[in-house]
């Protein structure tokens, strides 16, 4: 069953379908590109390792009880001397925890020399976390390739965190897709895409003279939509994260209700 959403589903956005959506988002480019670009021009998927911090701030307090006289401990087995026992810790905390995570970015290639010709990012949640580490490591490799001779494109379909700067004003919206080819750097093509908007077809750039090749963003959104099954992984009965605005809510609210 596809998605209700005219563009992106918004309930995508949540952490257990994410790294899988954006892997397979991944996937369905490179083979998409694939079909268009060969024999002078391939596409290769290109991963990479971050870390999700899990955040976790309960405290979970063990029972103290009063003390009356003496308190009675429990001896451990392997004290050193008969008299040393081993005070235990009457508060239990839980720090933040990092997960492993893989990810997949796509480069086209031009096939004669291997030279990197076109790189497509897409943004995960940690890539718009400024506390991450991983939002300085991708800053840092956006520009490396915003210095090169590399076209660049990055996707935005994640409404949280805070997005990589533009040095000019552009709408309001709570998905983006920014082109910098390299002849026209510093200015870039910008997407700015609405909730209710259908997702673009994009020109992805080649090497002079060859033309730009059609990525139908919408139709590889799709795809994997349907591939993932996550139609019955997500509960539209609940809202998405993070929250919407309130015309957002009510638009989202009168859609489902038509399905």
């Amino acid at each position: 069953m596809p998605s209700p959403f005219p563009g992106m589903d918004p309930y995508i956005e949540q952490s257990k379908l994410w790294v899988d959506f954006h892997n397979r988002l991944a996937d369905e480019i490179g083979a998409r590109l694939n079909g268009h670009i060969r024999p002078d021009y391939f596409a290769r998927l290109t991963p990479y390792t971050t870390y999700e911090v899990i955040g976790i701030s309960q405290v979970q307090r063990r029972a103290i009880r009063p003390d009356v006289g003496v308190m009675l401990r429990e001896r451990a087995a392997w004290a050193i001397a008969p008299t040393t026992v081993i005070d235990q810790a009457p508060v239990e905390g839980l720090l933040e925890h990092e997960v492993e995570v893989d990810l997949l970015s796509v480069e086209l290639y031009r096939t004669e020399d291997e030279r990197l010709v076109t790189a497509i990012e897409i943004l995960s949640p940690v890539n718009k976390e400024p506390s991450h580490e991983a939002y300085t490591d991708y800053l840092r490799k956006r520009r490396e390739l915003l210095r090169s001779d590399v076209h660049f494109m990055e996707i935005d379909l994640l409404r949280k965190g805070t997005r990589p700067p533009l040095h000019s004003p552009v709408p309001q919206a709570p998905y983006y897709v920014v082109l910098s080819r390299v002849e026209r750097r510093p200015h870039a093509e910008v997407w700015p895409i609405q909730l209710s908007d259908r997702l673009p077809v994009l020109p992805i750039p080649l090497l002079a003279p060859d033309p730009d090749v059609p990525l139908d963003l919408g139709a590889v959104v799709a795809a994997v939509y349907e591939r993932g099954g996550y139609d019955v992984q997500i509960d539209y009965q609940q809202p998405p994260p993070p929250p919407l605005t309130e015309e957002q809510s009510t638009w989202l609210q009168q859609l489902l209700h038509q399905t």
